[in-house]
């Protein structure tokens, strides 16, 4: 075929024009936002609420102590007590797993474990059983098998009713009729009695989870501002076993027995499909949970050293009980892969190295782990006694019995700590750092406050790049390497 001569002759001309209009043209089609099907409906994942009971007229009483409440409830509910005995909520101990460092099985819960924060229950049953779904956890002799020892109240009453004291009995001065006539669902406050005030005070622990989520804004918290969602919305569970176990007192958690995000949301929920690329690596909470402690300050350090010194108290600086603290608000998570579970968790006994940090648990998974995502956590940061000799750390008796809260003195709260724990003590001690890990899964933002493309890329971005696996941002220098 002849080709035209006017062609012929400006044919440089015009394959530079069509270089240009390649160079230009192609990026704006690749850069354009891309659709998916709009097939995210959280809404139809929720639960319906059905009306709650007016018990009024079913529980007459009179009640002369919470057991009798529960045997009142038990001939209705007659399987209540005998299924909730067999969740953790009961039990505060994991069903038996591997420790692979330690080549044995174990189970790990707060019944026998230690944190970083008032560190051990053992011991110190009168305070810390107070936030037991029971009633009379007073030492080892407990009764675990007797359904009549289960609080029902805790979560079903009004919470300006009911409030449980020392080793979890209601509060002499309580109308139990009362409490028992205002059962119905849990709500938020129920939740809250005992999940916001951890560690001995609102915010004190987790960081996303205080009393101003009892009546959030939507910009607190979308879920339970904007839908005024319950946490039983997304915690649900047959037969009382509530998903969504706490990473800080297990080592491995079934993903089945997690709450995720896609248990209401599509895989892929965004109509812009280069922010779907996203969620293969980034959990959801990381870009709409920008910050935690929004209202309420929580506690990031806690030094046990400085205790027992006659000085000014205030409950967010010092404590004679207690130590230093340190509390903060509007706080920047801490980032790091994460597929669900531990890769470790401090066990009773386990030895540390006191030159460098303890961790009390870690987070499993890295960049190669196609289950684990980018996280955000709170780390809690504390100084607590260990053991100089054998090199553990040491769960003290505070509360209980000529704790330390009572007689201020170290070597004695400690003796009596390492006797309830079933662990050496050999007399000498000091303070050892430790790190505990946090999960951030609360005060979800609304979609329009979520962390923009700044917020992680580029030099101001709150990304460590290079802490959590790449050579530098992903953006430059691409997506992460997976284990085949």
């Amino acid at each position: 075929m002849r080709i035209p001569a006017v062609l012929r002759k400006n044919a440089t001309w015009l394959i530079g024009l069509a270089a240009t209009l390649a160079v230009i043209v192609i990026p704006l089609v690749l850069l354009q936002p891309r659709t998916t099907q709009a097939r995210d409906n959280p809404a139809a994942s929720v639960p319906t609420r059905v009306p709650a009971t007016d018990h009024s007229h079913l529980l007459q009483g009179p009640f002369a102590s919470g057991s009798e409440v529960t045997a009142a409830c038990l001939q209705c509910h007659e399987s209540a007590a005998s299924d909730f005995m067999k969740t953790t909520h009961w039990t505060w101990e994991s069903a038996p797993v591997m420790a692979d460092w330690r080549g044995e099985t174990v189970t790990i819960g707060k019944k026998n474990q230690i944190n970083n924060f008032c560190i051990s229950a053992q011991g110190n049953e009168n305070k810390c059983m107070s936030c037991h779904a029971g009633y009379g956890w007073e030492d080892d002799d407990f009764d675990f098998a007797n359904p009549l020892n289960v609080d029902c109240l805790v979560c079903h009453a009004d919470r300006s009713l009911y409030a449980k004291g020392d080793y979890g009995y209601p509060l002499a001065e309580l109308d139990l009729v009362a409490a028992a006539q205002s059962v119905g669902l849990p709500t938020r406050e129920n939740c809250g009695f005992c999940h916001y005030d951890g560690g001995g005070g609102n915010n004190v622990k987790h960081g996303d989870m205080d009393s101003s989520l009892n009546y959030p804004s939507e910009s607190l918290d979308v879920h339970m501002g904007r839908l005024d969602l319950q946490c039983i919305d997304c915690h649900q569970g047959p037969d009382h076993a509530i998903k969504g176990r706490l990473l800080a007192d297990n080592l491995t958690i079934p993903a089945e027995e997690q709450v995720q995000s896609t248990d209401c949301h599509a895989e892929a929920p965004h109509a812009d499909q280069r922010i779907n690329q996203h969620t293969s690596s980034v959990a959801c909470q990381t870009c709409h949970i920008s910050a935690i402690a929004l209202r309420n300050p929580t506690k990031m350090t806690w030094d046990w050293s400085t205790s027992g010194q006659d000085r000014p108290e205030d409950h967010l600086t010092y404590l004679k009980i207690k130590g230093d603290f340190r509390y903060e608000t509007e706080v920047t998570p801490t980032y790091r892969w994460f597929n669900g579970s531990n890769a470790y968790r401090y066990i009773l006994g386990d030895t540390i190295d006191p030159s460098r940090h303890a961790m009390i648990n870690l987070p499993d998974g890295d960049i190669t782990d196609p289950n684990a995502r980018i996280y955000p956590f709170k780390v809690h940061v504390a100084n607590q006694p260990y053991d100089t000799v054998n090199n553990i750390l040491l769960a003290p008796r505070t509360a209980g019995e000529d704790g330390y809260w009572t007689t201020f003195d170290w070597p004695s709260g400690l003796a009596l700590g390492a006797e309830d724990a079933g662990i050496p003590f050999s007399g000498q001690y000091d303070f050892a750092e430790t790190w505990m890990y946090w999960p951030i899964a609360h005060m979800v933002q609304p979609a329009e406050d979520a962390l923009q493309c700044e917020g992680c890329h580029g030099p101001d971005g709150r990304m460590d790049w290079k802490a959590l696996g790449y050579n530098g941002d992903p953006i430059e220098w691409g997506s992460r390497p997976l284990k085949k």
